[in-house]
């Protein structure tokens, strides 16, 4: 029973961040204060993906490498370049095309494996791509950021280095060690972890708009248009060169999900201590509208389904429950 209204709880999860994002900004000072938990809630989210994750997951990359190389590379190239190239169309503020730009150059989102299981994509594919773009974060995020705005804006490549593997690496390999020596005693728990991190997500976005709330009726619209266009154009990029290069219409509907989707809750941690709470506004309302596309998406494609390869037709309870919501 309690499963049943955890798993509701986090489907439900745009609903919330949208209900108390509006709390938050119509009562900023009980919000605005506590941006002293976004570092620590975080951790937490990576540490449940850790511990939700398995040495199996990673062995899957041996059995597909050329779609795994593939994810990976867009999942570092497309979005990247698509945050600079709608910055520059959009004319975007320094403050905010920092948001954004950090945001292209952050790993694969975490609620990616969910949304490609009701998009009948590939779940397996879906959990090694993020898993994988979330451990080359810690070299990939900086220096892409460095790149691309380090001449308009000061970035502390090695800061950001560190912060990364303090917040991402650290707690991912914790609870992965965790779940390798007490599988059996912490699969009990495992159900909890998408409602706590679906909890933890909707906190962080809330102190940003609570932050954010003096700036939100002149920005607010501006970075709403580019967070749409940004995770557009990883969608359909994502899954327009899958197809160009043959991969088959599932690999290309998990690949485009998982570029399309992108880990806001780091994006929105690295802009608070490297940046500006306003840098940290792009990936707090990307994580409310990365979830909304894809559920819509996954709507749209689970009523054109495909055939899956056997692996990854059924998924486990592991994989379905090895990302968080973020």
């Amino acid at each position: 029973m309690y499963q049943k209204i955890l798993q509701k709880f986090t489907s439900l999860f745009p609903l919330w961040a949208v209900l108390l994002s509006a709390v938050a900004y119509v009562y900023p000072e009980h919000f605005a204060p506590h941006q002293g938990l976004i570092v620590p809630f975080l951790s937490l989210i990576m540490l449940g993906m850790g511990i939700t994750l398995s040495v199996d997951s990673f062995l899957a990359v041996l059995k597909r490498p050329s779609a795994v190389i593939l994810g990976t590379l867009m999942q570092y190239t497309v979005m990247p370049l698509a945050a600079w190239i709608v910055c520059l169309v959009l004319k975007l503020p320094p403050d905010l095309a920092a948001g954004v730009i950090l945001l292209g150059c952050c790993p694969g989102g975490t609620a990616s494996n969910v949304i490609s299981y009701l998009a009948k994509a590939d779940v397996a594919l879906s959990i090694v791509l993020t898993s994988v773009s979330t451990l080359l974060a810690f070299l990939a995020t900086p220096f892409l950021t460095w790149v691309l705005i380090g001449q308009t804006v000061e970035v502390d490549v090695m800061g950001m280095l560190v912060s990364v593997v303090k917040v991402v690496i650290v707690p991912v390999v914790l609870g992965l060690a965790i779940n390798y020596f007490f599988e059996k005693k912490i699969n009990a728990v495992k159900d909890v972890f998408p409602a706590i991190s679906a909890a933890a997500i909707v906190i962080i976005i809330a102190v940003i708009i609570g932050t954010n709330s003096a700036n939100l009726g002149k920005s607010g619209p501006l970075v709403l248009l580019a967070v749409i266009l940004h995770n557009g154009l990883g969608l359909a990029g994502g899954y327009g060169v899958s197809k160009a290069l043959g991969f088959s219409e599932t690999e290309a509907r998990t690949i485009a999900i998982e570029v399309g989707m992108q880990n806001s809750g780091l994006s929105v941690a690295l802009a608070i201590k490297h940046f500006t709470a306003t840098a940290a506004l792009p990936g707090a309302i990307f994580s409310i509208w990365h979830n909304l596309s894809g559920a819509f998406l996954a709507g749209h494609w689970s009523k054109h389904s495909v055939s899956v390869p056997d692996e990854s037709k059924v998924p486990s309870k592991k994989g379905i429950h090895s990302k968080k919501l973020g």
